[in-house]
Parts: C-alpha cells; sequence; structure tokens
C-alpha cells in the first residue's frame, strides 16, 4: 500500500466537481482537524459521486479550523479540542461531535514490528521531556523483556501546527506525568522541549518513517495506510492494549454526552480494561446564525448523510461511528440552535428536520 496521500481522494473528488460544471458552485468549504481527514475524504468521495455536492475540506489542523471558521472564511471548522462552552457561546458558534478515533504512538525502531513494543504514558512523557534518550533505556526494556532493543537515540517527533492530535496527546501526557503537566501541558500548540517538528498527521507520519529511532503520534488512520509500528499502551487499569476501533469503542462507552454542555468532553485516559487510552472525538462547528445559510444548510445535509451512510466506511478506516442516541441528540441540537437555514433530509425513519425560524 502507498503511504497515504493527505490530497488524494478529497482532489480527485474537487477535480470531478470542476468538470461537472455547476456542481462546483455548491462545493462545502470546511477547514481543520487532520484527525479525520481519512474519513472525511472517504465520505466526501462518496457523497459527490451520490449528490453531485463536492466537499472542499482544508485539512490544516484543529488550530486553523477554529481560526478560519471564527473569520468566516469557511461554512464549518473541525476540530479535536472541543472548544469550552463559554467560548462556544462568546463566538456564536454550534459545536458538535462527528466521529471518534485514537491517537496512537508510532515508532520506527529496527525490527519491531507494528503492536511489538508496549509502552506507557511516563515513558512516553519522559521521552517527549527528554529524559529518555536511547531505545535501550532500562525503563523501555522493563516494559519489554522479550525485545531486543538497539542503543539507538530516540528521535522524538511532533506536530509543530496547532492541532487537535496535539491535544489529545498532550492531555493524555499531562494526565500520565504530574511532571509533563507542569513543564509542558495540554494545549493544541505546546512548546515541546526536544524533537523534530512535522506539520499535519501526515507530516508526522512521514517525519516518522523517514527517520531512523523515531518516536511520532498520529491518528490511527495514518498508522495503518502508512504500515507504521504503532505501540501498545498501559492503560488506566493497567492493561497493555492495541489501538482498534475496539478498544477505542470501549473508551468511548461511558461518555455522559447528554450531560456535556456545547458537546466538552474529552475521551483520553478512560476506565475500562479494554480502553485505549489516547480516544477522542472530532468536532464540527458552525455559526448559530450562519452567514450564509444555505451553505450552512448544504453542509448539514453532508453531516447528516455521513451520520446515517458512512458507519461502514469510517468502520474500515478503524474509527468509532457515533451511536445512534447521540446521533439523535446533534440533529435535536441543530433543530434548536441553528437559525434560518434550510431544512436538513433526514434518513433516520424518513423525517425531515426543520431547522430554526420554522423553516421547513
Amino acid at each position: 500500500m502507498k503511504p497515504f496521500n493527505p490530497k488524494g481522494t478529497l482532489v480527485a473528488a474537487l477535480a470531478a466537481a470542476a468538470v461537472a460544471g455547476g456542481a462546483h458552485a455548491a462545493d462545502i468549504s470546511g477547514a481543520g482537524a487532520t484527525f479525520p481527514y481519512p474519513i472525511y475524504s472517504k465520505w466526501a468521495d462518496a457523497y459527490k459521486k451520490q449528490t453531485g455536492v463536492g466537499l472542499n475540506y482544508q485539512s490544516i489542523g484543529s488550530g486553523g479550523g477554529i481560526k478560519q471558521i471564527k473569520a468566516k472564511t469557511v461554512t464549518f471548522g473541525a476540530s479535536d479540542m472541543p472548544l469550552k462552552p463559554q467560548e462556544v457561546k462568546e463566538a456564536g458558534l454550534v459545536q458538535f461531535p462527528m466521529i471518534i478515533g485514537g491517537v496512537v504512538p508510532a515508532v520506527n525502531v529496527k525490527g519491531v514490528q507494528p503492536g511489538q513494543m508496549v509502552l506507557d504514558g511516563v515513558t512516553v512523557a519522559s521521552i517527549y521531556l527528554g529524559e529518555i534518550t536511547k531505545w535501550n533505556d532500562p525503563r523501555i526494556k522493563k516494559l519489554n523483556p522479550r525485545l531486543t532493543l538497539p542503543d539507538t537515540a530516540i528521535a522524538p517527533v511532533y506536530r509543530s501546527d496547532g492541532s487537535g492530535t496535539n491535544f489529545l496527546f498532550s492531555d493524555y501526557l499531562s494526565k500520565a506525568s504530574p511532571k509533563f503537566q507542569q513543564t509542558i501541558g495540554s494545549s493544541t500548540s505546546v512548546q515541546w522541549p526536544v524533537g523534530i517538528g512535522a506539520k499535519g498527521n501526515e507530516g508526522v507520519a512521514n517525519m516518522t518513517t523517514q527517520t531512523d529511532g523515531a518516536i511520532g503520534y498520529v491518528e490511527y488512520a495514518y498508522a495503518k495506510q502508512n504500515k507504521m509500528a504503532y505501540a501498545q499502551l498501559i492503560n488506566k487499569a493497567g492493561k497493555a492494549v492495541a489501538p482498534s476501533a475496539d478498544t477505542f469503542q470501549a473508551a468511548a462507552a461511558s461518555a455522559d454526552w447528554a450531560h456535556a454542555q456545547n458537546y466538552y468532553l474529552i475521551l483520553t485516559d478512560q476506565a475500562g480494561a479494554n480502553s485505549w487510552p489516547i480516544t477522542g472525538a472530532s468536532f464540527i462547528l458552525v455559526y448559530a446564525a450562519p452567514p450564509d445559510p444555505v451553505a450552512t444548510g448544504q453542509a448539514l445535509k453532508f453531516f447528516d448523510w455521513a451520520y446515517k451512510n458512512g458507519g461502514q466506511m469510517a468502520a474500515a478506516l478503524d474509527y468509532v461511528p457515533l451511536p445512534a442516541s447521540l446521533i439523535k441528540q446533534v440533529r435535536a441540537t441543530w433543530k434548536a440552535e441553528i437559525k434560518g437555514v434550510p431544512a436538513v433530509a433526514s434518513r433516520m425513519g424518513g423525517c425531515r428536520l426543520g431547522l430554526g425560524d420554522g423553516t421547513s
């Protein structure tokens, strides 16, 4: 399999839209998180073939997506770090989850295959703090007594752009290591004391695969697409778990979305023997009073279609589709909070959702 091309599928879909002529004018514009890009790309291709409407999504990182939606240069923003309820309110936005997935540590160590290495949060934090510098460090060897680990320098690779993947990774390490929390903390952008910076999940994946002795962190779809040697992690229950849709689902199972204001919920370091510790949801941001109601209506139709029809495509890339109860909750949020938008046809039972201002 060729390394994942972050521009491939979506660019092809957009090129087809341009050839189609009139359909290009109706393309949906969005920007933000690279974490969900593989599945947004797959959905966009299928949706374009079915409806003639394309998706122009800029995979620029969560920080960029938040900036662009606030600047009103795109119809929707995408972020893997949920905005706090007060920020959502002050910006006049509506926030809702779209998909769930996992961030995984990936290593480039000679002789180490996918899933063979076991790490824990404290050890990974120590690597990114610059305290563990060789792969045969006793702390790594203790976790991997059966692996032959080389005396190779560790090259930590980190996200140089503002990103939700950064947030999920740094949030997990902050929960695992008090020192990491005190010196670096969790955010979409943090000051890494050591390592090599790369832009986007795709940049980190490429830099990690090209650098001997590297360790990086990417959304699981990128690790699979690039055949990267991801590591297992010791979770909160003390169990070594591998990343998969099942372990992401286990982490998300106890999430209390019904009581999460503006869907502000962080899924890292969840309890449960099978929970993957760096699980997170990816969120969409649109305006409650959209500057272009028709464009926002088109975007919501795409998201509605993806909720109904995109589950198998998501699972194929080891994302976790949202449960039906949460999708119902999101649709109710659209109807209650987004004003002046044309109705979204729901494929759930054939009903239609009138969104705000009595539209139908």
